[in-house]
């Protein structure tokens, strides 16, 4: 337990030394102050282009935004901080393979598997301070100038996105244990999600398929319920879990 601790500190201190958890921080700081602005600015800027647009036939009337706005923004931008963090990370392994350091470290009597475990804590905590930063700022501001009560099943609309962003970051664990270059880790992880995405298309697939979890206005705006989302959630856990018991065995019998 001592030597996963240490490795999983060591972790932290090579995000933190290489800038990768402050760029982590600005970006969901910046995202979560932007959802609420852009929603408080819409009417504005279509103030602004309702001349522009006369002219071309079209008529401005009166934008009325409120929380609802401001979420529905919040969960529009979220898949760009998520394809950056998959963007960051995706060298989680890979450049230990290159650098030979993963082996330096083997070698002094650590288990393969302590690596999967300290690399995948370190994913998952920096993922979940990072929504945690962006919603809270976005809650906040939301609070000051609108009324969060608008919004239907908000918490657990924000909780299954942050969950199918775990399985997003199991999929890179997965990966990164299978390819030696971060290339191949971000097209594969990018590819599977999209994958996931077109089989939701039928009907019969739709409510089991992990991209689901990312369908939260529905949620919002109460025309949908809870129970809907129930198999896909399952199935998404089901896959994390699969996921790193998969990579573990991988892992141990790569040659280093």
């Amino acid at each position: 337990m001592k030597s996963l601790l240490a490795l999983t500190k060591k972790e932290y201190l090579e995000a933190a030394r290489t800038g990768k958890i402050m760029i982590l921080i600005i970006l969901f700081v910046l995202f979560g102050i932007m959802n609420p602005a852009i929603a408080k600015l819409t009417p504005w800027m279509m103030e602004m282009l309702s001349d522009t647009m006369a002219e071309s036939g079209l008529i401005v009337t009166n934008i009325q935004v409120d929380a609802l706005t401001s979420w529905t923004q919040f969960f529009k931008n979220i898949p760009i901080t998520l394809i950056a963090f998959v963007l960051i990370f995706s060298d989680i392994f890979t450049k230990e393979y290159k650098s030979g350091t993963l082996l330096l470290v083997l070698t002094k009597g650590l288990s393969r598997y302590k690596v999967v475990l300290a690399k995948t804590v370190l994913l998952l905590s920096l993922w979940t301070v990072g929504y945690g930063i962006c919603f809270a700022i976005t809650y906040g501001y939301n609070a000051c100038f609108w009324d969060n009560g608008i919004a239907n099943h908000l918490f657990f609309s924000v909780a299954i996105w942050w969950t199918f962003g775990v399985w997003v970051i199991c999929l890179i664990v997965l990966f990164s244990s299978l390819f030696q270059n971060n290339t191949g880790v971000s097209l594969c992880t990018g590819g599977t999600v999209l994958l996931a995405y077109l089989l939701s298309i039928l009907p019969k697939v739709k409510s089991y398929s992990p991209t689901m979890l990312m369908d939260t206005n529905s949620l919002l705006m109460g025309t949908q319920e809870i129970d809907t989302y129930r198999k896909a959630i399952i199935l998404a856990a089901s896959l994390c879990i699969v996921c790193i018991a998969v990579s573990i065995p991988i892992i141990n019998k790569k040659q280093l």
